[in-house]
């Protein structure tokens, strides 16, 4: 009989996951398992019939869990059953009849083009810090990597001479993405105070104080930081200057695949968000178009 851990393996192995999303899929299939197991004394999750899965995802939702986060861990029971089904080791998923948990649709307002230039212009240039933390943001603003590929950037994978950056993304799909003259500009400064800093080279681009590659939190806390003075938005994150430099080349007239490749994304429905979030682009298409307004 196959195990999670064979599931596990398929995912690192031939999908190519990486192992926060493994250890996410793993953390929902044990989850699962150790509630059948206490509730209704089963020690497998691969034959349980549906009404066990429905009884874990009203437990869920009576611990107050979200919707959307009860959607996410049943999407990681899907994939389980679909890879047993896979290995013909289940015929039907007991999840073939299910339905999503309605969610309420976010609409993420991005930062403007003035918060993100009001950052940028403030940096005052005094320490390694300051000068890693500009280039974490320019990079971040004009590339719209993820923070996690952000995070893993080796000085193997820029070339500031031709102006690209090789960029390591989701199931190790690897792009291209082009920098922009001042982005190279301030990676330059960044590169020069690096060296003089440590004395020992690394080869993570961006490192602590302690020559330490940088980690997730610390990455979060700088944007979070800078834009705290420029922006009332709740949520200020590494995404969410993801999702403006996305916002923002739309709503110049950047080509849609353009965007989508750039991003990484895999199809265009993942990209398409994006369109719905420039205000002004809508009221100057509205006001330009509308016959009333015309007359």
């Amino acid at each position: 009989m196959a195990t999670i851990k064979a599931f596990l393996d398929y995912l690192r192995l031939e999908k190519k996951y990486s192992i926060h999303t493994i250890n996410a899929y793993n953390n929902d299939l044990v989850a699962l398992s150790d509630f059948v197991s206490r509730e209704f004394s089963e020690t497998s999750i691969n034959n349980i019939p549906y009404a066990l899965i429905r009884s874990w995802i009203i437990s869920l939702v009576d611990s107050g869990i979200s919707n959307r986060t009860i959607n996410r861990k049943v999407s990681s029971l899907k994939s389980y059953y679909s890879f047993l089904q896979k290995i013909e080791e289940l015929e039907v998923s007991p999840l073939i009849k299910h339905k999503s948990l309605k969610v309420e649709k976010r609409l993420q307002v991005p930062f403007s083009k003035k918060e993100v230039s009001d950052v940028l212009s403030g940096f005052t240039l005094n320490s390694f810090e300051d000068y890693r933390d500009k280039a974490i943001v320019e990079l971040f603003y004009s590339t719209g990597m993820r923070r996690s590929e952000l995070i893993n950037l080796k000085l193997s994978d820029i070339n500031i001479a031709n102006h690209y950056v090789k960029v390591l993304g989701k199931r190790n799909k690897e792009r291209i993405i082009p920098l922009i003259e001042s982005v190279s500009l301030t990676l330059r400064q960044y590169f020069e105070i690096k060296d003089a800093e440590f004395k020992e080279s690394s080869k993570w681009i961006f490192v602590t104080s302690k020559n330490d590659k940088v980690y997730e939190t610390l990455v979060y806390r700088i944007i979070n930081n800078y834009f705290s003075k420029v922006s009332s938005k709740i949520k200020k994150s590494p995404h969410l200057l993801r999702h403006s430099f996305a916002t923002h080349l739309l709503g110049e007239g950047a080509n849609l695949n353009a965007v989508k490749d750039l991003l990484g994304h895999s199809s265009l429905a993942a990209t398409q968000v994006y369109t719905n979030n420039d205000i002004a682009v809508i009221k100057r298409a509205y006001s330009a178009s509308h016959p009333r307004n015309k007359n």
